[in-house]
């Protein structure tokens, strides 16, 4: 016997949320809350992984932060976010 995935037991308690009890509902939302805390990583294959520890390690940041960086860069560059301007006036503590 296989378990439905968490996904499928939250729409059904959706479609029929007047006969789920209550200790039901907590059970199913903190297992949604556990599958959304661990869902934040992607797997990547063994070359990208190797390129994202170097840089990490480069950057001083976690694996996470260095892919969020690294799509940010990408969806600025490529116009699908808008590119933070620097105040010509600005302070930059040093940096260009």
């Amino acid at each position: 016997m296989t378990m439905p995935d968490t996904a499928a037991l939250l729409e059904d308690a959706a479609d029929r949320i007047a006969d789920i009890s209550r200790v039901d509902l907590q059970i199913m939302r903190r297992r949604a809350a556990l599958l959304l805390r661990n869902s934040g990583s992607i797997a990547f294959e063994d070359e990208i992984e190797e390129a994202l520890r170097d840089l990490s390690g480069e950057f001083g940041k976690t694996r996470n932060d260095t892919v969020r960086l690294i799509v940010r860069e990408w969806m600025e560059n490529n116009t699908y976010l808008p590119v933070h301007m620097l105040d010509e006036d600005g302070d930059v503590d040093g940096e260009a």
